[in-house]
């Protein structure tokens, strides 16, 4: 296992993942789109940190409830923790922070999270038509006609997702897909927050 990033390059680490995509595109702007393509990078560092900030919540709320068992403490404190036993209590961190990614649905700033996934999505795939899958909860909190105005396409609803939170996109007759739904995205994000989440077990400040 590689040495631990510090905290400060973990909290940019998906910022800067996302808003790749956002430079490339401002590249491609013409001069009176600056503005935008401003708004549009600020955005993204903004919707990054958020989700960011509701994956740490689940993992502490875990954290919290492992140092409540005096054996579980004393493990975690043991200097002589061996990498297989850290390794599968960070496993089972990350298992129970996936059983309640669900719960992300009842933040007060879901919606941003949920035009946040679509965006990103659409972004990605580059496409002017798309088919937007999505679960009960982000189908009602979607506004399609805001982001097929904003990226000038041409975007429906598809059928409810019957598993996972946030939305899958489909294009070009199902030929492209893109699944961003925060239990995918979980396990995109899972290397790069296992320094992190080690931090909060180990009741360190992120």
């Amino acid at each position: 296992m590689s040495a631990m990033k510090s905290v400060e390059q973990d909290i940019e680490l998906l910022a800067r993942a996302i808003m790749m995509e956002a430079r490339e595109e401002a590249e491609q702007l013409h001069a009176e789109a600056r503005e935008k393509a401003e708004e549009i990078r600020r955005r993204a560092q903004q919707e990054a940190e958020a989700e960011r900030k509701a994956i740490l919540d689940l993992a502490r709320e875990e954290a919290d409830r492992l140092r409540s068992q005096s054996s579980a403490t004393s493990q975690l404190k043991a200097r002589s923790m061996q990498l297989e036993q850290r390794e599968k209590l960070l496993n089972e961190v990350f298992e129970e922070v996936r059983k309640k990614l669900g719960s992300v649905k009842d933040r007060p700033d879901y919606r941003e999270i949920a035009m946040m996934l679509a965006h990103e999505a659409l972004t990605e795939l580059k496409a002017s038509e798309a088919e937007v899958k999505a679960d009960e909860v982000t189908q009602r909190v979607l506004n399609l006609d805001d982001l097929s105005r904003e990226l000038d396409g041409k975007f429906i609803v598809g059928e409810k997702l019957e598993e996972g939170t946030g939305v899958v996109v489909n294009a070009a007759g199902g030929k492209l897909h893109y699944d961003n739904t925060l239990e995918t995205r979980l396990s995109r994000l899972q290397g790069s927050l296992r320094s992190s989440v080690y931090k909060v077990l180990m009741g360190e400040d992120v």
